[in-house]
């Protein structure tokens, strides 16, 4: 008597074994949201998140049932991060930012971008891993300038500029780096008007994200 084929999931390795199944249908999830305003908690809630998936890394393995001879394939299980935001602190979204790039390196990260993806969100939708990043078809983008607030001296008042300044030119690299758009190109549409708003189509047209659902 064949001894029948089972599901088994090692623990240790955090790998499922797959026989007979499609992969897609054995997936771990492993998803967050970063929904609402890009705060400090946010920030270290999605920091922590990142970090803790990337050290826990999850595998789907299977092997072809009509092929006896067919060796084990194993499939990394991406990272799932909704957004939806109006935006928030600059400092924040480099912190989030920075941490998907180096996750990015030992595990995919598919990004959606469903409700408004504004300001400091659009750059984390673009983050996501190239052909992974999802819109959906009634998502609003948004971009617009590093906005701020100053006080005080004369000198601080400068000091503080310049620091805006170093944060709109570091925004417009990174968000040129994960898109389709030219660092010129950016500060041409930012130009033009104060708050630019995209429709799914143009996102994707963009490269902010790859595909509407």
């Amino acid at each position: 008597m064949q001894e029948e084929k089972s599901n088994s999931v090692l623990d240790d390795n955090q790998i499922v074994i797959i026989n007979n199944i499609d992969p897609p249908r054995a997936e771990e999830i492993r998803s967050f949201s970063l929904y609402g305003d890009i705060s400090e908690k946010m920030c270290g809630d999605a920091v922590s998140t990142l970090l803790y998936f990337a050290e826990n890394p999850s595998s789907v393995a299977y092997e072809d049932p009509s092929d006896p001879d067919s060796e084990l394939v194993t499939v990394p299980n991406p990272i799932k991060m909704l957004v939806s935001t109006s935006g928030g602190s600059a400092s924040e979204m480099f912190s989030v930012y920075d941490t998907m790039r180096l996750v990015r390196e030992s595990c995919d990260i598919e990004t959606f971008g469903v409700g408004k993806v504004m300001s400091a969100g659009v750059l984390l939708l673009a983050a996501g891993t190239k052909g992974k990043r999802k819109i959906g078809q009634n998502c609003r983008v948004m971009i617009h300038g590093v906005m701020g607030g100053f006080g005080g001296s004369l000198t601080n008042m400068e000091n503080e500029i310049n620091e805006v300044r170093w944060v709109q030119e570091s925004y417009i690299k990174c968000l040129a780096a994960e898109s389709n758009l030219t660092a010129s190109g950016i500060k041409k549409m930012l130009k033009k008007q104060v708050d630019v708003y995209l429709s799914a189509e143009e996102a994707v047209k963009f490269g902010i994200a790859d595909k509407i659902v």
